[in-house]
């Protein structure tokens, strides 16, 4: 779909091309939701911000779980020009503090359920107005839910420039504050025109399903800009995403591409519903957020005769930039670039390294970031002119393919040699008894060892010294003799972040 400067025209393409009528949104409580109430939703929250003063590149912090209100809010803040800045729900209260004064946000609209974490943080700063959505308003607070049941059916979009702030997105990372970054009204349609379209092929006839949440980078692009942009229409969910969940989802709704995370798609192989789940309408499964161990993409096509595209993407680049291809995958890579996107692998000195050659993952195009807001130090760091780092250890194979070996930071000396912790964590999960593992590097009695958290594929044993002598002796068997683990702990999870990616940096510590 065409759209204007202002990326919230992305609804507005429905209507002119006579599909008001058609479902865009089908909610966690089944209720359909068609263009034209969406785009009447959003003409109505950008009226009632204006009201109340709102506009060109004031800041709105959203604390909303995937409901109509998401796009709403998110589309009728950028229509007024205001620049909506999503965040995660399942943060600790203070987070939201933080957001509000780092980004001198205005507005806070917040669902009814996080009012006990979030309202506070509102309360001590009584310059933020307070809109509440999927609730009841406290006194002083305005009702979301008013507002999009009531008033205007059109609202123009203030004329904005490609290149103008749109929206923000805080990336978490593993140290410090969270780093806002901030986003351009081109920024959405660059994902599009370079990997949904060329990628996915989504179009109209689509029915797109995520795991991951809106507020999210990889979750914003699988259940509202690609499928507004495309006019494929949205299945939401609420709440946790448990594997339950996720396969009731599947099954009711018959999505044609489903989103998800490797640490899902573990999980729901192992859910006992799995095999009685019909797949049969999903074309593509799609992974992201972290790499697809091949054992995970052998297991599911197996199982449902669908191919996983793994590819890697970013809160700083929006979406994914490089991914395999539909035919045409290669387990255990990430695919090669996409569309106008380029990457190029570089040695500590900024120079490129050749094929098979490890080093960071440069990448350039169109979604890149042109600075982290109030972080001048770390702008200098990760973007150098066209180019941002990464942070991810990468090596292109002889066909153009690319293989994750970690973050930067995760990567292990031994004994003088650099260890991919992936290709150790690969190994392991290809045994029988073991469904996931993650690997660090500790120091034991002043001696740099690599250590295995494992949860097991049964997990009703616990692991003993057999099953720990028979790991290490199976990853010295495929791989180099020094890359296995010296210790080998049995857990139940790990520390994850919000979209499942294993906190390496807090298995450290224990």
């Amino acid at each position: 779909m065409q759209t204007g400067a202002n990326i919230s025209t992305l609804i507005d393409g429905w209507l002119e091309e006579g599909r008001s009528a058609d479902t865009a949104i089908i909610t966690a409580d089944d209720v359909a939701w068609s263009a034209g109430d969406l785009y009447t939703a959003v003409c109505r929250v950008a009226d009632r911000l204006t009201d109340l003063g709102i506009g060109r590149e004031d800041r709105v912090l959203l604390v909303l779980d995937d409901t109509p209100a998401f796009p709403a809010a998110f589309l009728g803040a950028m229509r007024c020009g205001a620049v909506p800045i999503p965040s995660n729900f399942l943060l600790r209260p203070e987070d939201f503090g933080y957001f509000i004064d780092d980004s001198y946000a205005v507005a806070a609209i917040i669902d009814a359920g996080f009012l006990d974490a979030v309202g506070p943080q509102i309360t001590a700063r009584p310059d933020t107005k307070l809109i509440v959505a999927n609730g009841e308003a406290p006194d002083g607070a305005a009702s979301l839910d008013e507002w999009m049941a009531d008033g205007p059916d059109d609202f123009s979009p203030v004329t904005t420039h490609g290149d103008d702030m749109a929206f923000w997105l805080y990336s978490s990372g593993s140290t410090g504050k969270p780093k806002g970054v901030p986003h351009r009204h081109r920024d959405i349609g660059a994902t599009c025109t370079s990997y949904a379209e060329p990628v996915l092929g989504i179009g109209p006839q689509d029915v797109v399903f995520s795991s991951t949440k809106m507020f999210h980078a990889y979750g914003l692009g699988n259940n509202l800009s690609f499928p507004l942009w495309s006019g494929a229409t949205s299945v939401y969910l609420t709440g946790r995403p448990t594997p339950d969940k996720l396969l009731e989802r599947v099954q009711s709704h018959h999505p044609t591409l489903y989103f998800s995370v490797p640490a899902l798609y573990n999980a729901i192989l192992a859910h006992p519903d799995f095999d009685d789940t019909d797949w049969s309408s999903v074309r593509l499964g799609i992974s992201a957020a972290e790499a697809l161990p091949p054992e995970i993409w052998h297991r599911f096509h197996e199982r449902t005769g669908i191919e996983i595209l793994d590819g890697i993407g970013s809160t700083e680049m929006l979406h994914i930039y490089c991914s395999n291809r539909a035919g045409n995958v290669h387990p255990g890579t990430s695919g090669t670039p996409c569309g106008d996107y380029r990457v190029e692998i570089r040695d500590l000195d900024g120079l490129s390294c050749k094929a098979g050659e490890s080093g960071e993952m440069w990448v350039s195009g169109p979604s890149a970031p042109t600075s982290y807001w109030h972080q001048p130090d770390r702008t200098r760091d990760k973007i150098r002119g066209e180019w941002f780092l990464s942070g991810d250890r990468y090596h292109e194979d002889d066909d153009g393919n690319f293989t994750y070996e970690g973050r930067v930071d995760d990567m292990m000396k031994i004994g003088g040699l650099w260890v991919s912790p992936i290709e150790i964590e690969n190994r392991l999960m290809e045994h029988a008894e073991v469904s996931e593992a993650a690997v660090v590097l500790v120091e034991i009695d002043q001696r740099s060892r690599i250590k295995a958290f494992v949860i097991l594929a049964d997990d009703t044993s616990g692991g003993d010294e057999r099953l720990i002598g028979e790991l290490q002796e199976w990853c010295k068997a495929s791989l180099q003799r020094y890359q296995y683990p010296h210790v080998i702990d049995f857990v139940g999870d790990f520390p994850r972040t919000a979209t499942g990616k294993v906190q390496r940096f807090k298995l450290r510590d224990r």
